[in-house]
């Protein structure tokens, strides 16, 4: 699920970015920052509301889901749809049409970031800057934009939000290159709650309802 898999991001124009420009050094410090704290958690959760936007069609609509974090391994309900992460193995439950279909990691598309990727994603192959503050239901909010250095990327830009007083994000924008917009607001968000292992599995016993396709 292309979409599902890039709803933690949003993107647009390249820019040449000065290494000596002090909102790059901002901006980095604030994302060690960012990155150095949120690997501190052992598990997160967070509530969210995900709006695609289609410029050209001038059309947008507006999802509501959840995300449970733990290390590299995730699980996120959204769209109708539960997609489940080990580390290793993908398992993508289609609701509706109760069907689930099993993958290995290395057979997703290599151009998408995973939801476990969201918080250090700027460490490799990015250039940053910073981009001002904003208020955000009455809190600070600093703004990095993210620029990627590969220019076959589907995106131009990652734009961050980041609540200045505990270093959690409040939203993130992506603007992709063919007028596919997404925009990720976080409603809450909770750290090192208990998550088992087991919870980023698809126990397919569990639910012998369900048809298993399985590509790996």
């Amino acid at each position: 699920m292309r979409i599902l898999s890039t709803f933690l991001i949003t993107f647009a124009f390249i820019v040449t970015i000065k290494a000596q420009d002090p909102d790059v050094f901002k901006a980095k410090e604030l994302l060690d920052k960012i990155s150095a704290k949120t690997k501190g958690y052992t598990s997160i959760k967070a509530d969210f509301s995900i709006t695609l936007e289609n410029l050209q069609a001038n059309t947008s609509d507006t999802y509501s889901g959840k995300i449970l974090m733990k290390g590299s391994k995730y699980k996120v309900e959204v769209m109708g749809t539960e997609i489940y992460y080990d580390g290793k193995t993908m398992w993508t439950h289609l609701l509706d049409a109760k069907e689930v279909t099993i993958s290995d990691a290395s057979n997703s598309e290599n151009d998408i970031l995973d939801p476990a990727s969201l918080f250090t994603i700027y460490e490799k192959g990015y250039k940053y800057i910073y981009a001002g503050e904003t208020t955000i239901g009455g809190k600070k909010v600093d703004i990095i934009d993210l620029f990627p250095e590969k220019r076959d990327k589907p995106y131009s830009r990652i734009k961050i939000y980041v609540y200045r007083d505990n270093l959690q994000f409040a939203k993130i924008s992506q603007m992709g290159r063919d007028g596919n917009n997404y925009l990720v607001d976080i409603k809450k968000m909770e750290v090192n709650v208990p998550a088992d292992d087991a919870m980023f599995r698809f126990d397919t016993k569990k639910h012998p309802e369900v048809e298993v396709i399985d590509i790996r």
